[in-house]
């Protein structure tokens, strides 16, 4: 057995500090956040780590599951409180992963949908959009398949022509931080067409209208500043009453890319590396069976 003691609080003071160094930012803040929130409480009063048994971490999932949480965030509960155990691991605090000796959570039925935009409905919703920027940050994502936090950080130095950049991500909330994607594969080059390109140009003269002068590190979505989450989504709500529309999600945007491009017959692949994902069966569980159309509307004008 282990001779160093250790609290649980104590131990998890130090993890911070050693995870903090070997996490991204935004996955460490998540990380840390999450077992604040759902691990930290339930075992704040253990005073030695060595002492943990299998029925606590049976009994602590039990309390995770009356939370009624999906099976994803339960399973990323399991791995970060294993993460910790096995740093504890590493500082002689205890000599086995307890975490792991219990299975993970059982699995619930979970009916999965994803809302989208059909390229009618997203022109109505579009066309309700009062704010010039935010309409084409909604154009890139429904057009182009980016995800919200990279549409954000993207600048205009990422923009060669055609080809746009995508190497970073941003802090949705907080400080707004710019990071690195969310992972290797979502580093990316995609093109654009003539279209957006038009539409990136006139952001250019937008913006050196609105300053006086332009910057090619000015954020393409924002100018001198990113576009404010909360803000953007206040908008969109209000862009959906006045269409009669039901609301999505920003990420939903990124659905309705990949949903339309599938059901026009573009290769999976294709689809697959444009989105960032490291795996094209990724792709296929997601989108292939999963997608929720927005009820259908009649005819609408075309508006650009």
């Amino acid at each position: 057995m282990s001779t160093q003691i250790s609290s649980f609080v104590s131990a998890f003071e130090e993890y911070e500090v050693y995870a903090s160094k070997r996490h991204k930012k935004q996955g460490y803040e998540t990380h840390i956040r999450n077992l604040k929130l759902h691990v930290l409480p339930y075992f704040k009063d253990v005073e030695d780590i060595r002492l943990l048994e299998k029925k606590d971490i049976i009994n602590w999932q039990n309390n995770i599951l009356n939370k009624n949480f999906s099976n994803g965030f339960n399973s990323s509960l399991y791995y970060a409180f294993s993460s910790f155990i096995q740093f504890c691991m590493i500082y002689d605090y205890t000599t086995e992963n307890i975490v792991l000796s219990v299975d993970n959570f059982v699995k619930k039925i979970e009916k999965k949908e994803h809302h989208v935009y059909n390229i009618f409905q997203f022109r109505k919703f579009r066309f309700h959009l009062k704010d010039y920027i935010e309409k084409q940050y909604f154009n890139f994502i429904f057009f182009c398949g980016t995800r919200p936090s990279e549409a954000m950080a993207l600048k205009f130095d990422d923009i060669k022509r055609k080809n746009v950049s995508i190497e970073h991500s941003i802090q949705r909330r907080g400080k707004r931080e710019i990071d690195t994607t969310k992972n290797q594969s979502s580093m990316r080059t995609i093109k654009v067409s003539w279209l957006m390109q038009y539409r990136i140009k006139k952001l250019k003269k937008f913006y050196l209208k609105k300053y006086g002068t332009f910057k090619s590190d000015y954020f393409v979505f924002g100018g001198q500043k990113p576009l404010s989450t909360s803000t953007i989504d206040r908008h969109k709500k209000i862009a959906c009453e006045k269409a009669h529309m039901q609301e999505i999600t920003q990420h939903e945007f990124r659905h309705s890319y990949a949903t339309r491009l599938i059901h026009k017959g573009v290769p999976i692949d294709y689809v697959s590396r444009s989105m960032g994902h490291s795996k094209v069966s990724m792709t296929c569980d997601v989108y292939l069976h999963q997608e929720k159309r927005i009820p259908s509307i009649p005819f609408l004008r075309l508006f650009l």
